[in-house]
C-alpha cells in the first residue's frame, strides 16, 4: 500500500476530520539464518509459542537447502534487509526462517517472533468486521453508502459490496460504479466508516472484540499512533521528501486506518490466513459471497471481498512505507505462506515481498505459484 497523493488528498478532504491523523535499504552486512522449534523459542514478553505452530518435523533436507538458498539470493538481488517466513504444509512438515537483519545501523539479526506493520492486510480484518455486520443483518452488501455516509460522490450507486471489492469507481472517477478493478484505499476508509457508525463503536475496539479475540489473536493490534511493541525491526522505505531511503520505523500509520494501520507476528498471520481462507469467523453464505472473485486486470489473481486469489492462494498482501508482508493460504494442501519484510523499496518495479512469495511457491508448490499482489497503483 504505497502512500500516493490521492490517498492524501482524499483522505485530508473528505474523511480527515473523522478518522485519519496525518503522517508526522541500505544493504545486509551480516546474514542470521536459523530454523526455530517452538520447545526453544520465547516471543518477548508473551512466553512460549504453541508448539503446534513450529512442529520440529522440517520439509525435509534438500527442499530446505533450496529455501534456504533461495531466499537469500531474493534478499541479496533485491535489497531486503531482514526476512522472516513461514511455510507449514500439514503432511509435509513447516519451514520456518529469519534472516537478514533487523537494524542497518546496529547489525541486530531478524528475529521470529518480530512484530511488524502489516499495511493492507489490514482490510482483510476491516472487511470481516464488514461481514460479521451482514450476518447480523445489520448492514446489507448492496446497501449504497450514502445510506451510511453523507457526501461520498454518486454514493447512492455505489455499494458497500463494490467497495470491499474494489470496484467503486472512487478514485479515479475515470469509471461507473461496478465497471472496473481500481485498487483504492478510499474504499476501505469508508468501510471503516460504516463499521463504526452501525456498531457505534471505534472501528479499533469492534476488531478487537469481533474479530481478534474470536479468531485468538493475542499479538495483533490496531494501533492508535505510533506505537509498536518490542520485538520490532527497523524499517526502511524511499518514500521520503528526497526520495533517498530512510528508517521511518516511528512513523505514525495513522493516515493508513481501516486500509493499513494494523500490527501482527508472524504466528498471529499464520492463524490468521486459515481464518480468512476458510470463514471460521463468518457464516457459509457470506464466506461464499466473500470468495467470488472477480478479474483484476493482473494475470493470475482475482479480487474478493476484501481478499485476492492468485494461483490456488487466498490472503492478500501488505505494504505501508518500511514494511511488507504476504499472508495466504492454500485450501488445496491445507498450506499456509507468512512471509514479512522491512523494507517496501520497490526491486525492478516490483514489490520485494512478492518476489520472495513467487520464489518460495516456485519451489514448494510448483503447481500454486504465487502470481503477485494487486499492486496499489
Amino acid at each position: 500500500m504505497r502512500r500516493t497523493p490521492h490517498h492524501r488528498l482524499f483522505a485530508a478532504t473528505l474523511f480527515a476530520a473523522s478518522v485519519l491523523a496525518p503522517m508526522t535499504p541500505a544493504p545486509a552486512t551480516t546474514v542470521h539464518a536459523t530454523t526455530l522449534h517452538a520447545p526453544t523459542v520465547r516471543a518477548a514478553g508473551v512466553g512460549r509459542y504453541d508448539p503446534d505452530d513450529c512442529p520440529p518435523d522440517g520439509l525435509g533436507p534438500e527442499l530446505t537447502a533450496r529455501l534456504d538458498s533461495t531466499i537469500e539470493d531474493v534478499r541479496r538481488q533485491a535489497g531486503i534487509p531482514g526476512v522472516v517466513v513461514g511455510l507449514w504444509m500439514p503432511g509435509r512438515g513447516s519451514y520456518v526462517r529469519a534472516t537478514g537483519i533487523a537494524d542497518t545501523a546496529t547489525g541486530r539479526p531478524m528475529a521470529v517472533d518480530s512484530y511488524v506493520r502489516i499495511g493492507s492486510e489490514t482490510k482483510t480484518f476491516t472487511v470481516t468486521a464488514l461481514l460479521e455486520l451482514v450476518d447480523q443483518h445489520r448492514v446489507g452488501l448492496d446497501d449504497p453508502i450514502s445510506a451510511y455516509v453523507d457526501g461520498v460522490p454518486d454514493g447512492g450507486r455505489i455499494t458497500l459490496r463494490q467497495l470491499a471489492e474494489m470496484r467503486s469507481g472512487l478514485f479515479p472517477y475515470t469509471f461507473d460504479p461496478g465497471a472496473a478493478f481500481k485498487y483504492s484505499n478510499t474504499n476501505l476508509v469508508l468501510l471503516g466508516l460504516v463499521v463504526e457508525k452501525v456498531s457505534g463503536q471505534r472501528l479499533a475496539d469492534f476488531v478487537q472484540r469481533r474479530v481478534l479475540r474470536p479468531a485468538h489473536l493475542r499479538r495483533t493490534l490496531f494501533p492508535r499512533g505510533a506505537e509498536f511493541p518490542e520485538p520490532h525491526p527497523r524499517g526502511y522505505t524511499d518514500q521520503t521528501l528526497s526520495g533517498a531511503v530512510e528508517d521511518v520505523t516511528d512513523w505514525n500509520p495513522s493516515w493508513a486506518w481501516a486500509a493499513g494501520a494494523m500490527i501482527s507476528d508472524l504466528q498471529d498471520l499464520r492463524r490468521w490466513a486459515e481464518v480468512v481462507a476458510t470463514g471460521r469467523l463468518l457464516s457459509p453464505g457470506t464466506q461464499a459471497e466473500r470468495l467470488k472473485t472477480l478479474p483484476t486486470g493482473f494475470p493470475g489473481t482475482g479480487y474478493g471481498l476484501g481478499i485476492f486469489e492468485t494461483n490456488g492462494w487466498i490472503g492478500h498482501n501488505g505494504s505501508i512505507p518500511g514494511y511488507e508482508t504476504v499472508t495466504v493460504y492454500l485450501p488445496s494442501q491445507r498450506a499456509t505462506l507468512v512471509v514479512m519484510i522491512n523494507t517496501d523499496v520497490l526491486s525492478q518495479g516490483q514489490e520485494p515481498s512478492t518476489l520472495l512469495a513467487r520464489a518460495i511457491t516456485a519451489i514448494a508448490t510448483p503447481d500454486n505459484v504465487y502470481a503477485g499482489a494487486v499492486p496499489p497503483h
